[in-house]
């Protein structure tokens, strides 16, 4: 899951006007953000597989405490609390430590049986929506362009900056998903896969950040 992630932050900016929608991108991407990491620090494990999915060349091979249930409830809790620490505002601090834990009901409908319910047990599930490319691909679409639609409907640009760095974002999005779907894998290596991910999030939030200061909720 992808672009359905940040679908669900797009929208999610309607439940929490005072959340930036960096900050929500953060959320909902927070233990993709953190996976790479503890792939590095070799707490983790994942193997590129080629054609292991009709979708993704990843085979998780171990990676119950960014991709666990429990712990999507741990990291969504530490977030939360650490947006109501700053913010005093409780309603958007459950916004964001929900939308923590939305990475994982999201990635259950498309993982094949990879994904923990608990760091210490070896229960795991998933619906396995990624050994149908053209399903994938409309589920993610639908959750995409709803997310999008409901931010549209709910905030005005004030400049050019709010309208083109949309437009930028989208654009972005939508090329990052073709080639994540029809791209070559990924090169086998833990530090080359970090860099890519590194390039990949400042791109996505840095275009978030320039969206949502140039634009205003309704």
């Amino acid at each position: 899951m992808f672009l359905g992630h940040y679908g669900l932050a797009f929208g999610a900016k309607k439940a929490a006007p005072k959340v930036s929608l960096l900050t929500l991108f953060v959320a909902v991407e927070f233990v993709d953000i953190l996976w790479p990491v503890l792939l590095l620090l070799d707490i983790e494990k994942v193997k590129i597989h080629p054609g292991f999915t009709q979708v993704t060349h990843f085979e998780f091979l171990h990676y119950p405490y960014t991709h666990s249930l429990v712990m999507g409830v741990v990291w969504g809790l530490i977030c939360g609390g650490v947006y109501w620490l700053f913010q005093k505002d409780l309603r958007s601090a459950v916004v964001v430590g929900l939308a923590v834990l939305s990475h994982w009901f999201l990635d259950l409908v498309v993982h094949i049986p990879d994904l923990p319910l608990t760091p210490f047990g070896d229960e795991k599930v998933g619906l396995g929506l990624w050994n149908s490319l053209p399903l994938t691909i409309l589920t993610e679409s639908v959750i995409f362009i709803a997310g999008v639609w409901v931010y549209i409907q709910n905030t005005r640009a004030i400049n050019g900056k709010g309208k083109w760095g949309l437009f930028s974002l989208i654009v972005f999005f939508v090329i990052a998903e073709i080639f994540n779907m029809f791209g070559p894998p990924p090169e086998d290596s833990i530090p080359a896969l970090l860099g890519s991910f590194v390039v990949l999030q400042v791109i996505v939030l840095g275009l978030a950040y320039l969206t949502d200061q140039n634009r205003t909720w309704k």
